[in-house]
This record gives structure tokens, C-alpha cells and sequence, in this order.
């Protein structure tokens, strides 16, 4: 059966249309959008289920948090479509895991686009009240004086309070023994308990401590002092220049995602990051909103890959 000339003018017209309207985005989202995170409570939960809801109001889809195991969150994100309806929240683990085990099955730059990063927070050096340390340069000055006698809690090995202590151990030239946990929350207790005396937890799960006395905080591990640690200097500027450990939030696509859904979503995800009720839910929970640009996020996964690929690599830092 032929078509008439008028006919295939007007489907050639909405093909067109239609084309058009992907590539700029303008149609998305047309169905639910899934936000994979990892598992119920941890960081990359806590924000996607923050951003979900601003995002399912201003574009009128529902935005569902999917939580998975952290390893199958990442490869489930890697082998979904690339059409703007499964994007990944996950922290640094995630693109520094291919340097602490052989096994992992995803290139965090090959595979993925990312999209913003949405929040961080900073590690803060704390020690037991009983050491006897008041900074950053004192606490160096103690552990080189005695070497292998401090112990350092830590949780997960690869995750950002255990690379924070031995960025720190690298930095400053001091041995320090990690003592291992199952988490952040048993590593700070153990501080707390005097069982070690020294950790680098994030700031939502320490300062309440610091500022109650059961903790001294040091110093903060930003680049630049934090309002999430008021009153606390910079590890940097208070004894070992340089230095700087945060634990980032991002949130990707899968590779080949169009840029214009990626434009899309990172300029829908920054506009409820920038909200105050969303920014105030974030800064109670221990986060700084980044709300950065896809570049920004390129950029700063390959500066931490490089920079943490030398200690990791020196040290001999493998996942158990």
C-alpha cells in the first residue's frame, strides 16, 4: 500500500518532532524513573530519598529509590538502558573500588556519565580525651615518637574514614595500627570506650560527640574549615599541608545516556538540592550541598583516583 506525498510529510514531520523532543529532553521523564542506592539507612539512601521527592513534584513522575547490595547497585545501574530512567547514587567507594580489588566488573569512567555531585561531607580527626593531644601537629609530634603504639578505628576497608587515616599515615610519615569494625557507628564507640584512640569518621556520625566531650575533635578534614564542624581548623592548616578527605554523594547514568537527559536531570537534581527545606534536611543529617556540574563531577573523580591510586598502590591497601 502507498502512501500519499501529504501522508509521509506529516509522519516525517512527527518523527522529526519526536526526535527533536528526546534529544533536547523536553519530554522526559514519560514514566518512573528508578533511583538506585545502596542499602536502607546508608549515606546513598539518605540522599536519594531526600532528592526523590522534589524531583517526582517538579516533573510529575514518581522517582522510586531501588536499594541494592553496593556492589549489585553498581551493576545493575551499568547494564540498565541508557535513557534517563535508571540512575545511580553512590558515594567515592564506588569509583575508587577498581583499585582496591581485581574483580570488579564496571569502569566507574567508562560506564557511567555522571550527572552532579550532590553533597559531601568531611571526615573529622577525633581522638580519645585521654590522649594527650590538643593538634593535628601534636597528635603527628606523638605518633612519631612512638611508633606503632596509637591504634586508628575504622570501618570497611576502602571506604573514606579508613582511606582518610591512611592518607594520614602517608602524609605525615607515622605508623598507626587500624583496628577494624563493622561500621563507622562500633569504630566511633570504640574511641569513645578508649579500646583505640584515634578515628576519621564523617561528621553527621561524630559531632554530636565532639561537641558533648566524650570525643576531642582536631581538626576537620576539608580543604576549608565547615560549618557541619564549627570551631574546628583544617587538618591542612594546622599541621600537614595538603591534606584533604571528604566523603562525596553522586549521582550517575549509564554510559551513552543523551547529554541532553543528563543536562536534564542535573539541572532539575540542583534545583531541589538548592531548596532551603532540602538544604537544612541535608546539613541536620551531617551533609554539605555541592550540587555541582557533570564537569565538575568528572573532574574530581579523576583527581581522587589519581591522588588515592598512589597511597592505595604504595601502601598495599587491598580489600578483605
Amino acid at each position: 500500500m502507498k502512501l500519499s506525498r501529504s501522508v509521509t510529510c506529516l509522519l516525517l514531520a512527527y518523527v522529526t518532532a519526536l526526535g527533536t523532543g528526546i534529544a533536547s529532553g523536553q519530554d522526559y521523564p514519560s514514566k518512573p524513573v528508578r533511583m538506585i542506592a545502596t542499602q536502607p539507612g546508608g549515606l546513598t539512601d539518605v540522599v536519594a530519598r531526600l532528592i526523590a521527592p522534589g524531583l517526582t513534584a517538579n516533573l510529575g513522575k514518581q522517582f522510586i529509590v531501588d536499594n541494592r547490595t553496593a556492589i549489585v547497585a553498581v551493576e545493575t545501574a551499568a547494564k540498565a538502558p541508557p535513557d534517563g530512567y535508571t540512575i545511580l547514587v553512590n558515594g567515592s567507594a564506588f569509583w575508587l573500588m577498581p583499585l582496591l580489588r581485581d574483580n570488579v566488573t564496571w569502569d566507574p569512567f567508562k560506564d557511567f556519565v555522571p550527572i552532579t555531585m550532590a553533597v559531601r561531607s568531611p571526615s573529622i580527626l577525633v581522638v580519645h580525651p585521654s590522649i594527650p593531644v590538643k593538634s593535628v601537629s601534636e597528635l603527628i609530634a606523638l605518633a612519631k615518637a612512638k611508633p606503632g603504639t596509637l591504634n586508628y578505628a575504622a570501618g570497611t576497608i576502602g571506604a573514606t574514614p579508613h582511606l582518610a587515616a591512611e592518607l594520614f599515615k602517608y602524609m605525615a610519615g607515622v605508623n598507626m595500627v587500624r583496628v577494624g569494625y563493622k561500621g563507622t557507628g562500633p569504630a566511633v564507640t570504640a574511641v569513645m570506650a578508649g579500646e583505640s584512640q584515634v578515628s576519621f569518621p564523617n561528621a553527621g556520625s561524630v559531632m554530636p560527640h565532639v561537641k558533648s566531650g566524650r570525643l576531642r575533635g582536631l581538626a576537620v578534614c576539608s580543604a576549608q574549615p565547615s560549618d557541619l564542624a564549627p570551631g574546628l581548623p583544617t587538618v591542612a592548616a594546622t599541621g600537614l599541608p595538603g591534606y584533604e578527605s571528604v566523603s562525596p554523594q553522586a549521582v550517575f547514568a549509564p554510559a551513552k545516556t543523551p547529554p541532553a537527559l543528563i543536562k536534564r536531570l542535573n539541572e532539575e537534581i540542583v534545583r531541589v538540592m538548592h531548596t532551603p527545606e532540602v538544604r537544612e534536611r541535608f546539613f541536620n543529617t551531617g551533609l554539605e550541598v555541592v550540587a555541582s556540574t557533570p564537569q565538575e563531577l568528572g573532574a574530581a573523580m579523576k583527581s581522587e583516583f589519581v591522588r588515592m591510586g598512589k597511597v592505595i598502590k604504595e601502601v598495599g591497601i587491598r580489600e578483605e
